[in-house]
């Protein structure tokens, strides 16, 4: 790395401390007492439905409760005070949990702590790269079918709290007075999260049908499954600790794999969730500061014995629609859950799961994009498709694999639809020649079209191409047009190319000596990504 580089990315690392700072303090000024109560509120409504989710999440990967609690702790913490966008809300999920149950099974948990910490530098070198950009790739049908394949997950994850233990190590589903009972509880917390805001936004109604749903429970001892049924949450400070694994190339082959899967999942589940929120908030950008942020997050928890983490579209929902704007709700969220895990596990532990539900129940509702199924049979039927497919994956296998499922389909079909634009705009005779003046994006998709547009055989001892209207885009358009002046050339007729680009000339094998130079030649690079770096020009992506 040169001087120059590194004093390049000094500055820009300064130039971003120095903006966070400044947004920050700006945030903080900008509090009132009222917005405050808000914020705090609202991060006490999060950490509450934190507490199963974490518990439920660590039981999917077969740790012990408080290693998804640390996490939930330490990744939302982190991430609520340095991450790219405030409202955002991150903790263990269950994505990462079902990747880290084998992991688990094979090797053990020392193992897990140890892939957690690979799993964050990943996620910080992506950020540093600001390959957090990119998911603006991620087309809007993937976006929508992102969001409705998950609120299903998160709906169906909600029926486990149904299931009571059998006795012989399994489960089995409620009946008789204690499936009512939950039932009720659960309709009663729905209607009041969807009636109280009409009444009075004093409260978040999250948090004051917890609370009165709790009340009844406990005032009336009714016997419904409650928060303590999961698993104790009682604990001290999540103590330090190096994991015990062998530091060799071994280990090394062992938790890589999985390392870079969970960095996958974890960035593309938060950096969506970052697009989400952003579209309720009105705000941009952030992307590669979240990749920073939950790269630091988890390096962290795994040095603390935590399961690592990333964004919770169901509590950044929670949090955002309960007020909570800024970053002071997700540190409060953060804070509470580990005040809960210090000093309030007995009243934690008594709060019924029924209430929980209710409240999971309401995010599904309020995440599902319920305008998708309206509009499926009038958006295009490569967009339906895209929509559909990404829902169906990810609830039948994973998040990152849903959305690669969704951009493949979507780039296919946007070349397969942009390989048709290639046309003959129209032809004329100048000069005893005939003229074809070509339009539309010349690249692999569309190579062969091209080819057809043109017979050497019929055409007149002079013809004259011209690319005015035409972008060549990558080197299946070069190798294309070398091609059919080889076809010309080989019936000994003249062939001129006019209007094209300094690179398509400079990088033209058989047709170079072709080129008409003129003065309106365009000047667009082919296939490249030109940036201005340490002074000079550099190509490629």
């Amino acid at each position: 790395m040169t001087s120059n580089t590194t004093a390049t990315l000094f500055a820009d690392g300064f130039s971003a401390v120095r903006g966070y700072a400044d947004r920050t303090a700006k945030e903080w000024r900008s509090l009132t007492p009222a917005t405050f109560k808000t914020e705090t509120l609202s991060g006490l409504t999060v950490a509450l439905a934190l507490v199963p989710e974490a518990v439920a999440f660590a039981l999917v990967a077969n740790v012990n409760p408080l290693v998804g609690l640390y996490a939930a702790f330490i990744v939302g913490l982190i991430t609520a005070l340095f991450g790219g966008r405030p409202g955002m809300i991150s903790g263990a999920t269950g994505a990462l949990a079902v990747v880290m149950v084998e992991l688990v099974s094979s090797h053990g948990v020392e193992y897990l702590f140890a892939t957690v910490v690979l799993m964050g530098l990943i996620q910080l070198g992506a950020g540093l790269m600001r390959w957090g950009k990119f998911i603006r790739m991620v087309p809007y049908p993937v976006m929508l079918g992102f969001v409705n394949g998950l609120a299903i997950v998160i709906g169906l994850a909600q029926l486990e709290q149904f299931q009571v233990s059998d006795g012989a190590g399994g489960h089995e589903w409620m009946s008789g007075t204690a499936l009512y009972l939950s039932l009720g509880l659960v309709a009663l917390t729905m209607a009041i999260i969807w009636g109280l805001p009409k009444v009075t936004r004093i409260i978040p109604a999250p948090l004051a049908a917890i609370g009165v749903v709790a009340g009844l429970v406990i005032g009336f001892d009714l016997p419904v499954p409650r928060v303590g049924d999961l698993a104790s949450i009682k604990g001290g400070l999540p103590p330090f600790h190096i994991p015990g694994v062998p530091f060799d190339l071994e280990t090394l082959g062992i938790i890589l794999p999985y390392a870079v899967i969970l960095a996958a999942i974890g960035l593309i589940e938060s950096l969506l969730t970052l697009n989400l929120v952003g579209e309720i908030k009105g705000e941009k950008g952030g992307a590669s500061q979240e990749c920073v942020a939950q790269g630091a997050a988890n390096v962290v928890t795994g040095f603390f014995g935590g399961m690592g983490g990333c964004a919770m579209i169901g509590q950044s929902m929670i949090n955002v629609k309960s007020g909570g704007r800024t970053r002071v709700s997700g540190t409060l969220a953060a804070l509470f859950l580990l005040a809960f895990i210090l000093f309030a596990s007995g009243p934690i532990e008594q709060i019924p799961l029924a209430a929980l539900v209710g409240v999971m129940f309401m995010v599904v509702i309020g995440t599902f994009a319920w305008k998708s199924v309206q509009i499926l049979a009038r958006v295009p039927k490569s967009d339906a498709l895209v929509i559909l497919a990404v829902t169906v994956v990810t609830v039948m296998e994973d998040l990152a694999v849903a959305v690669v499922v969704g951009i493949v389909i979507s780039a296919l079909v946007f070349a397969w639809k942009q390989a048709t634009h290639m046309h003959i705009a129209r032809t004329e005779e100048e000069d005893d020649a005939k003229v074809y003046y070509v339009a539309g994006p010349l690249f692999f998709g569309s190579t062969q079209s091209f080819g057809d547009l043109f017979h050497p055989k019929d055409d007149p001892q002079h013809v004259v191409i011209d690319f005015k209207q035409a972008r060549v885009a990558d080197h299946s358009g070069l190798a294309a047009i070398d091609a059919l002046a080889g076809r010309y050339a080989a019936r000994g007729k003249d062939l001129r190319l006019r209007h094209l680009s300094p690179d398509c000339r400079r990088l033209l094998t058989t047709a170079g000596q072709l080129i008409d130079t003129l003065p309106d030649d365009p000047d667009y690079p082919v296939a490249a990504d030109y940036r201005v770096r340490t002074g000079r020009t550099d190509t490629g992506h």
